[in-house]
């Protein structure tokens, strides 16, 4: 599994959240078990309720709901706060936070659906040291360049391992011959 980070791009969306260095953002799948992912991609729905993928994003006091007509921000610790739609700023206050977690990849495995879980099954414990960038989501952390380089290695290798067995096939055959007598 590969946990590099990829590059923060902005996005300008409040609720787009990009995890700066290691971590992952705690959410609850559709069977109420707490599941992790990178994607910051936070959507709100019809109940005020913010997801991510069709799951619910996780905070301090389990999922996160936003009032209605609010206008919403994240810190870099990941601390929700939101502003009345008039925009009065000194009427800002903090609802939530997001449940931010460190999982070593030896204890990261995927769930049927293709989720983060950890192995052991215990659920992760918040990790008060990631950061996140509001307005940001992270790019992709795979090389192009690099993996179709790895790709074409790869291929002659194939390429290679068939040329070999063809030899043999005919090391064989001519071998054969010889014991026939032909």
């Amino acid at each position: 599994m590969n946990d590099s980070t990829g590059v923060a791009e902005k996005t300008e969306r409040p609720l787009d959240v990009a995890i700066q260095g290691a971590g992952y953002i705690a959410v609850q799948d559709k069977n109420g078990n707490e599941v992790y992912t990178r994607n910051g991609n936070i959507q709100q729905d019809d109940q005020g309720q913010l997801t991510i993928d069709g799951n619910l994003v996780l905070g301090d006091n389990g999922p996160i709901i936003l009032p209605p007509n609010a206008i919403a921000s994240f810190g870099s610790d990941g601390t929700l706060s939101v502003t009345p739609d008039d925009g009065d700023v000194t009427a800002t206050m903090d609802i939530d936070r997001l449940k931010l977690v460190d999982i070593p990849v030896a204890n990261l495995a995927k769930n049927p659906e293709g989720m983060l879980i950890t192995a052991d099954g215990v659920p992760a414990q918040r990790d008060e040291n990631i950061k996140v960038s509001g307005g940001f989501l992270e790019g992709s952390n795979v090389s192009a360049v690099s993996e179709m380089m790895s790709s074409i290695a790869m291929n002659r290798q194939f390429e290679a391992q068939i040329k070999m067995m063809k030899t043999a096939e005919d090391i064989s055959d001519a071998g054969n011959r010889l014991l026939r007598g032909s």
